[in-house]
């Protein structure tokens, strides 16, 4: 299982209304093979979100970046975000070697921000 990390920067008097926007795409996700997805708003700059996303495979990764509503999502939003948008793609490990849910990952390495996605799956 892996992890996608997108980075977004909302434009000027934006942020409020990307993040409604960016919280229904994220969902989205579901659909195309994620078992569990969140949107982080940064406390520290309000303008600052990352979209996660974990993925048992890249090929739905891609499947759903490159979808119908994503598509439209960039489209629609085009002028509400800073481009370019690079993605990560993540594998985070423990020292066990056991894998770590992605958002409790993401706290523990700093993240300023609160979840607004819905964890459907974890594993024990």
């Amino acid at each position: 299982m892996s992890t996608v990390i997108v980075p977004w920067y909302a434009t000027g008097f934006r942020a409020n209304a990307f993040e409604a926007a960016l919280d229904e795409i994220a969902a989205v996700a579901l659909r195309y093979g994620a078992t569990s997805y969140a949107v982080y708003r940064s406390q520290e700059d309000t303008y600052r979100f990352q979209q996660v996303s974990e993925f048992p495979a890249h090929v739905d990764w891609e499947r759903y970046w490159e979808s119908p509503e994503m598509t439209d999502f960039r489209v629609r939003y085009a002028g509400w975000y800073q481009v370019p948008v690079l993605y990560g793609w993540w594998t985070c490990t423990s020292a066990g070697g056991v894998e770590e849910p992605p958002a409790e990952g993401l706290a523990t390495n700093g993240a300023n921000g609160h979840a607004n996605g819905a964890r459907v799956s974890q594993e024990p």
